[in-house]
């Protein structure tokens, strides 16, 4: 297992360089110009010695190959630059949106995963039943629908219709404390709806797994030996039947990043969504460097996530092999 962790690490350094070195390429290929992003409608007026006293100030009057390489060196030193639009480091900013973009994608996380296997079992019990057949069909019309559509529908019936639960926000309206209370209502709506877009995945995966692991000889050994039917789903059937959707671990973990922005978008919730939005249309290098490198590394931690558990619950996998 070490060894394993050990290579992916050693993997990870070129992949952190190459996307880093992507974005700042890519950057200085964007029309925005983050002078003016900087100054806003100051810039209007401002002749051009003006924008060019500022370009140096800012540091992007120089190479974007410079700009990445001092970036870089900083970076290693724990300095991740200046952010240009939020005016404060970049450390900081991130260090403010993290740990509440962490929450949503944990709690959606298990929920789908929970939910995905219950439903994903009672569907295989019984192949071709009506229950199966709602389950797969309404998985396969989640799968098909836009996050945010499923968004604005929560809002429009769970908040404006019902009115049972907050449209978005973190807190209520006017309160100067962020109750634990208040942002566990708040998160209900984001967290169900992010958790919703992932949920068809993991339900399919567990239908067929357990349907596949229900038809194998061993599962008809143990129902040929009296094993009531309990014992043979949950203790036979449902630990074959969950190898495959460890693989989903490391390969949902970009989407639940996309569909983490656009739910905190549509919620207002204060994630790093706004921030990397921001970073993007206004070209700020430090801080869309550092939020690229994030959303990397927690791709490759989630692949190294889902090949650890494959190893530690399939006797046929040898962590030596991967």
């Amino acid at each position: 297992m070490a060894r394993l962790a050990g290579r992916r690490l050693l993997f990870a350094v070129p992949v952190l360089l190459v996307v880093t070195f992507g974005v700042f390429a890519i950057a200085a290929a964007s029309p925005f110009d983050p002078v003016k992003a900087y100054a806003g409608t100051a810039a209007l007026g401002a002749d051009e010695q003006t924008l060019d006293r500022l370009r140096a100030n800012l540091g992007v009057d120089q190479p974007f190959a410079t700009r990445w390489w001092h970036w870089l060196t900083s970076a290693l030193s724990g300095d991740f630059g200046q952010s240009s639009v939020m005016r404060q480091p970049v450390a900081e900013v991130i260090g403010e949106r993290l740990v509440w973009s962490t929450l949503l994608c944990a709690v959606a996380f298990i929920a789908a995963v929970l939910v995905g296997t219950l439903l994903g079992v009672l569907a295989a019990r019984r192949p071709g039943s009506v229950l199966d057949r709602v389950v797969a069909s309404l998985s396969y019309t989640l799968e098909a629908a836009p996050v945010f559509w499923i968004a604005l529908l929560a809002i429009w019936f769970f908040a404006l219709q019902l009115g049972v639960l907050p449209a978005g926000g973190l807190t209520d309206t006017g309160s100067e404390q962020v109750a634990p209370g208040q942002v566990a209502s708040h998160l209900v709506l984001p967290a169900g709806v992010l958790a919703v877009s992932q949920l068809p995945w993991f339900t399919l995966y567990v239908r067929q797994g357990v349907g596949d692991a229900l038809a194998e000889d061993p599962v008809r050994g143990a129902r040929a030996r009296g094993l009531d039917e309990r014992t043979v789903l949950l203790g036979h059937a449902l630990r074959s039947g969950l190898l495959p959707v460890l693989t989903l671990v490391g390969s949902r973990v970009p989407e639940l990043i996309t569909g983490a922005l656009l739910v905190e978008s549509v919620f207002s919730w204060p994630g790093i969504a706004a921030a990397t939005v921001e970073a993007a249309t206004s070209v700020d290098f430090p801080l869309l460097a550092a939020l690229t490198t994030l959303a990397t590394a927690a791709v490759l931690a989630g692949n190294l996530l889902a090949d650890l558990l494959y190893g530690l619950f399939d006797p046929r996998v040898k962590f030596s092999d991967m």
